[in-house]
Order: C-alpha cells, then sequence, then structure tokens
C-alpha cells in the first residue's frame, strides 16, 4: 500500500496509488495522512478498500509532503556504521538525537528554501 499527499501547497488532500500506479483520492474516507491514520486499525481499513471505486486524481498534481500534521521532528543521526564514516566521524556510544522544524519536511520536488540569515544547507532522504 502506498499512501500519498497531492495538491496545492498547504492544502495537500490524502491519496493511494492503485495496483496500475495511479493515484486516487482518499479524500473522502480520512482527512490526512497523518498519525491518525497511520494507526493498525485505519491502515487495515484501507487496505480493504475498492481502489477501483475511488476517485481518479490528475498525474499533474503536486506531490506533498508524505505525512501532515507533524507536532515534532526528531532525527537520529549517525545511527550506523557506514553514515558515520561516509561523514568522516566516529562511531557515537549512543546515537545523536536532534530536532529539525517541520517546515523542512517537504514535497518531493517543492523547491528548498533558504532561512534568511543561514549561510549553510543540509539534506536528510531518509524519511
Amino acid at each position: 500500500m502506498k499512501l500519498l499527499r497531492y495538491g496545492s501547497l498547504g492544502q495537500e488532500k490524502p491519496g493511494i496509488i492503485d495496483e496500475n500506479g495511479y493515484i486516487r483520492s482518499l479524500a473522502t474516507i480520512v482527512s490526512d495522512i497523518d498519525g491518525e491514520t497511520l494507526a493498525a486499525d485505519q491502515l487495515a481499513k484501507l487496505r480493504g478498500l475498492d481502489l477501483s471505486s475511488l476517485p481518479l486524481v490528475s498525474p499533474t498534481e503536486r506531490l506533498g509532503a508524505c505525512v501532515g500534521k507533524v507536532g515534532k521532528f526528531i532525527c537520529i543521526g549517525l545511527n550506523y556504521a557506514d553514515h558515520a564514516a561516509e561523514s568522516g566521524m566516529k562511531i557515537p556510544s549512543e546515537p545523536e538525537v536532534f530536532t529539525k522544524a517541520t517546515s523542512a519536511i517537504s514535497g518531493p520536488n517543492d523547491n528548498i528554501i533558504q532561512p534568511k540569515n543561514s549561510d549553510k544547507l543540509d539534506w536528510e532522504v531518509e524519511l
């Protein structure tokens, strides 16, 4: 099951990809792809849907961030040996824990906006 969010920035709607690779709207089923929707009982409900009965979404729609209504974005860094090696750092005795602003979560083709007065950007792709 492949869930996604589509639509204009800040107005994303929930969707799912059907067996033919088409995006189908879940807007009448769930309000968003968020913590509530990702709960086991809700996922089971989604697995039982006849996807062909859901409205098709235009393939030109913008793909949004993968999840909505994010309260906290907690990250774990240097959590595997290859990551530490590629960063030129020693493996820590405990994983590095840090936070990122939820505004750092973006759609796969969205522009990255560099905050005013910042001089360095970093990126992560594991999510």
